[in-house]
């Protein structure tokens, strides 16, 4: 069996058919680490061209807040501005999708949580204290996570003691089978790695291997898109840096 592992679409859909063309053929099922709205120009579509692909999927911070599910005090105005277009573009029927997903789920091996397994909805996991606190928060070998817009590692070796973390790029390949681990597949719609290019995953759930993978899209169209909407132009400009 092999796994499409895709986080953090934010509402990017020239990102999303780019993953699925590039991917394609490569697996049978897909996870969705949530945030599948915020942010971009195609909220419905995305929630739509996702369905289609009957996943196993979460939700993230974005996601609720469009619920009405988190309070935005600590978003940023851009990203408040966004929560309020999304849930007034959305439809009943997407919204009520939405409404359905969890932010955590377990898949023995594997853990998948939006943000952390400690706080599903909202912690980012960056450094090497957040990912050693949170290996007490599931049970399981493995936990995938999507928030950062960062593809990760962040491997633990409990023989040794030791806690290591590494950043990855496109082509790296990691065997899961060894120790625990939290990986992050990267963000779908917008990364935040210096790398514009959209970030996805595929794990084959047989071998234990996890490979990262990058693929172009046409940032320009989104870009495009977002101005015909008149969305705020410091999100516009920031995906074609990957910040």
């Amino acid at each position: 069996m092999r796994t499409l592992v895709i986080s953090d679409i934010h509402a990017n859909l020239v990102a999303l058919e780019a993953v699925l063309t590039d991917a394609d053929g490569l697996w049978d099922r897909v996870w969705f680490l949530g945030d599948l709205v915020g942010y971009g120009p195609n909220p419905n579509e995305c929630v739509e061209r996702l369905r289609d692909l009957e996943p196993l999927a979460l939700s993230g911070n974005h996601d609720w807040a469009v619920l009405g599910k988190l309070d935005t005090d600590e978003f940023n105005e851009d990203a408040r501005r966004m929560v309020r277009w999304t849930r007034n573009e959305l439809t009943e029927e997407n919204l009520a999708y939405l409404e359905g997903l969890p932010p955590r789920h377990v898949a023995a091996p594997f853990t998948m949580a939006h943000a952390s397994p400690r706080h599903p909805v909202w912690e980012y996991i960056l450094d090497l204290q957040t990912a050693l606190e949170n290996f007490d928060y599931f049970d399981t070998s493995c936990c995938l996570v999507g928030h950062s817009h960062i593809p990760a590692l962040f491997a633990l070796d409990e023989t040794a003691a030791e806690l290591n973390f590494y950043l990855v790029g496109h082509g790296d390949t990691i065997d899961l089978k060894y120790g625990r681990s939290i990986v992050n597949p990267g963000s779908v719609g917008q990364p935040r790695d210096g790398d514009p290019r959209a970030a996805y995953a595929l794990l084959d759930n047989e071998t234990m291997t996890w490979e990262f993978h990058r693929v172009a899209y046409d940032i320009a169209e989104t870009q495009a898109r977002m101005r015909r909407h008149k969305l705020p132009a410091r999100l516009i400009e920031r995906l074609e840096f990957g910040v």
